[in-house]
C-alpha cells in the first residue's frame, strides 16, 4: 500500500507566474530610472538648501520663527499675564532665544564691524577686547595712548561698549556711555588714538511736590518723589529750626519747589530746591534760594530773614559729651579743681571737626595743654577755640578763611587728653560762655538794597506752591 499524498495541482498557471514575474522586473526598473514626485522633491529642495547662502538662510528661517512667536504672544490688553509656568521647561528656555539671534543677523548683516557688549561680572577690558577679536596688543595701545582713556577700564556691570572695527579687524573706534549726560570715544587716527568726552547740557525745569509724615522722614519723602540728596538738603535748610531727630510727628507737612534736568524728555537729575515750606508741630516755615550780587547764595524767609545762624551748636557730628562747661570741675590729669571753660566732644579718633561759623583762622597749632588748636575770629565779637586735634585739614593756617560747616582738623589726643575728643570754647567779647546755653545770633538778613529783588524772585515761588497744593487738594477730593 503506498501512504504517500498525492501533489497538490498550482494555484496558478505557470504561464501566469512567468508574466508576474515579468511585470515585477519592469516596476523595479521603472523606480530606478523614473523616481516618485516626493523623492524628487527631497532632492530639489537639498539642492536649493546647498545653493542658498546661508546667511539668507538663517534671516529667512529666523524671519518665520519672529513671525510665529509674535502670533502666538498677541493678547488682548486685558489679559492676565502668563509667566509661562505651564508650559513646558524646553520651551520656555529655547523660545525666547531665537529673537536675540535674528536681532544680532540684522546688525551684522548691515555692519559687520560694529560689535556691542554689555560688561557682566568679572569682564575686563581685555576679556571684551577678545569678545570681538582684538588681540591683548590692542587693550594695552588703547590705554596707553591718552591719560584719560584709562577709564575705559573702569567697567561697571551693564554698562555697553561698542566697537567699530575696520574690514581687517582692527579697532577703529571705542564708544561707550558713562551715563545719561556723559560718554567717551577713542577714535583711530595717523598719529594713534584719539580722546573724546562728549556732555549733554540738559534742560532745566522746576517741579513740585507735597508730603505728608506717616512715620519717617526719608520714607514720606521718597514717596513723595524726593531722593535721598534732595531730603538732607531740605533737612539742612531747616535744620536750625526744626530737629528731625526729634521734633518729627506724624502729620507734619513739606512743599518743594526744586530743579529737575532733563535730557531728551527723559528726568536725568536734579539740581538746587528753589523754594520749600516745612509744617512742624503745627507751625510752618518757609525758605527761598537766593543769590545776591556778589555771588553768594543762602536761604531765607519769605521776608528776607536768613534761615541759618550764624554758628551751629556742635562742631563735631554724632559725638557724645564728654565733659560739660563748669567753673569748678576737677581736671582728670592735674587732679586739682580748674574751670573748664569749655565743652569735650568726644568721638573716634580722625573724625572731622567743622568750624560752627564763617570767620578768620588766627591761629592754628600748637597751644600748651590743648596740643593741636585752632581758634576762629568771627567778627569783632564771637571766637571759637577747638583743641586736642589730631591734626588740620588742608588749608587751614594762620589768616585763612572759613565758612561754618567747612572741616578744620580731625579728632586726636594732642596736649592734655585723656581720649580722642575735641574741646570747644565760644567767647563773646572775650569772656567765656557755655556754648549750648548760648543764644545764637541770625546770619545777616537779605541786604536793604536788594530787598526788592530778593521780593520779586520769592512771591512767584510762594504763589506757585500755594496754588500747587490747592491744585493737588481739590483734585484729591474728587
Amino acid at each position: 500500500m503506498n501512504d504517500t499524498p498525492p501533489k497538490a495541482p498550482p494555484l496558478y498557471p505557470k504561464s501566469h507566474l512567468l508574466a508576474a514575474s515579468g511585470i515585477a522586473a519592469l516596476l523595479s526598473l521603472a523606480l530606478l530610472v523614473f523616481p516618485s514626485s516626493d523623492v524628487e522633491a527631497k532632492k530639489t529642495n537639498l539642492a536649493l538648501e546647498l545653493d542658498t547662502p546661508a546667511d539668507q538662510l538663517k534671516q529667512e528661517q529666523d524671519a518665520q520663527n519672529q513671525n510665529k512667536a509674535t502670533d502666538e504672544t498677541t493678547v488682548s490688553p486685558f489679559a492676565q499675564i502668563d509667566n509661562g509656568a505651564d508650559e513646558p521647561e524646553d520651551t520656555a528656555k529655547t523660545e525666547p532665544q531665537a529673537l536675540p539671534a535674528a536681532a544680532e543677523a540684522v546688525v551684522a548683516a548691515k555692519n559687520p564691524g560694529h560689535k556691542e557688549i554689555v560688561v557682566s561680572k568679572g569682564d575686563t577690558l581685555s576679556t571684551l577686547f577678545e569678545k570681538v577679536g582684538l588681540p591683548p596688543a590692542a587693550v594695552h595701545e588703547v590705554i596707553a595712548s591718552d591719560k584719560q582713556a584709562k577709564q575705559f577700564s573702569q567697567l561697571k556691570n551693564g554698562q555697553v561698549l561698542q566697537f567699530e572695527l575696520t574690514p581687517d579687524g582692527n579697532l577703529k573706534q571705542l564708544h561707550s556711555k558713562i551715563n545719561d549726560l556723559e560718554s567717551i570715544s577713542l577714535s583711530r587716527t595717523d598719529k594713534g588714538y584719539t580722546f573724546t568726552r562728549d556732555v549733554s547740557k540738559p534742560n532745566v525745569r522746576t517741579a513740585y511736590v507735597h508730603g505728608v509724615i506717616n512715620n519717617s522722614l526719608s520714607q514720606s519723602a521718597q514717596r513723595a518723589g524726593l531722593n535721598h540728596s534732595m531730603t538732607m538738603d531740605m533737612a539742612n535748610i531747616f535744620g536750625y529750626d526744626v530737629d528731625f531727630a526729634q521734633d518729627i510727628r506724624k502729620g507734619d507737612e513739606f512743599d518743594v519747589i526744586y530743579e529737575q534736568k532733563v535730557v531728551n524728555g527723559k528726568t536725568v537729575g536734579t539740581g538746587n530746591i528753589l523754594s520749600a515750606r516745612f509744617t512742624n508741630r503745627g507751625k510752618t516755615y518757609t525758605a527761598v534760594r537766593y543769590t545776591n550780587k556778589q555771588g553768594n547764595t543762602n536761604y531765607y524767609t519769605a521776608d528776607g530773614n536768613s534761615m541759618r545762624k550764624a554758628f551751629i551748636r556742635t562742631p563735631v557730628e554724632y559725638a557724645r559729651i564728654s565733659s560739660m562747661f563748669s567753673m569748678g570741675r576737677k581736671h582728670p590729669i592735674l587732679n586739682k579743681i580748674r574751670a573748664h571753660k569749655g565743652i569735650d566732644y568726644a568721638a573716634p579718633r580722625g573724625t572731622p571737626i567743622k568750624a560752627t561759623g564763617d570767620g578768620k583762622v588766627i591761629l592754628a597749632g600748637r597751644r600748651g595743654g590743648y596740643g593741636n588748636t585752632v581758634i576762629i575770629q568771627h567778627g569783632e565779637t564771637y571766637r571759637t577755640l577747638y583743641g586736642h586735634m589730631q591734626g588740620f585739614a588742608k588749608g587751614i593756617q594762620n589768616g585763612s578763611s572759613v565758612k561754618q560747616g567747612q572741616v578744620i582738623g580731625y579728632i586726636g589726643t594732642t596736649g592734655l587728653s585723656t581720649g580722642p575728643h575735641v574741646h570747644y570754647e565760644f567767647q563773646v567779647n572775650g569772656v567765656h560762655v557755655d556754648p549750648l546755653g548760648q543764644k545764637l545770633p541770625m546770619a545777616d538778613p537779605i541786604a536793604k538794597s536788594e530787598k526788592q529783588r530778593f521780593m520779586q524772585e520769592s512771591q512767584p515761588l510762594m504763589a506757585r506752591m500755594d496754588q500747587e497744593k490747592a491744585t493737588m487738594l481739590a483734585s484729591s477730593k474728587r
